[in-house]
């Protein structure tokens, strides 16, 4: 999907297999991270949750968080999508979409990874995803406004989350 030019051109697939047009986020905030089940940064899902219940009771209709699973950081996400489903909920009580799990770098990297990594590559321009539960803010206009680190708690990003929000 090389000629991609924003995340609305984009279609992973849901838990289920199933496409999910990104198209259908257009006009909203999105935030996108990649996830691991038994990784150090795992209990970043309950900040996750934290800021997404909190930012959507404010503006319900205009943000998402959207959990990309991922097994190439250690071996840190082997269930299977419904195991990985089961495991946030019962957890977490992750409520934000958790996708199909993919790869983020390498040749069977997703067209989505591939495009967010190219639009806001990380430090000194490396493009590859270093760890689990690195994140990127995508603002309403389908770019990327932002991409932190595994290391950077959930709730510092409600912020630039509620600064992107702001802006019509």
């Amino acid at each position: 999907m090389a000629s991609a030019t924003s995340f609305y051109d984009f279609k992973p697939l849901d838990k289920r297999g199933q496409e999910v047009p990104l198209a259908d986020y257009k006009g909203k905030v999105v935030l996108v991270v990649n996830t691991a089940s038994k990784c150090g940064f795992t209990p970043q899902y309950e900040g996750l949750e934290k800021i997404y219940k909190s930012i959507k009771d404010k503006y319900p209709d205009d943000f998402t968080i959207l959990g990309f699973p991922c097994n190439q950081f250690g071996g840190q996400e082997p269930g299977t999508d419904d195991e990985i489903q089961n495991f946030c909920l019962v957890n977490y009580g992750v409520s934000f979409p958790i996708m199909q799990k993919i790869d983020v770098n390498g040749d069977k990297a997703s067209d989505l990874y591939e495009w967010l990594k190219a639009e806001k590559p990380g430090l000194m321009g490396l493009k590859r995803i270093k760890w689990n539960f690195e994140k990127f803010l995508v603002g309403r206009d389908g770019t990327v406004k932002g991409r932190w680190a595994s290391t950077t708690k959930p709730e510092s990003l409600e912020k630039p989350i509620l600064d992107e929000l702001e802006k019509k």
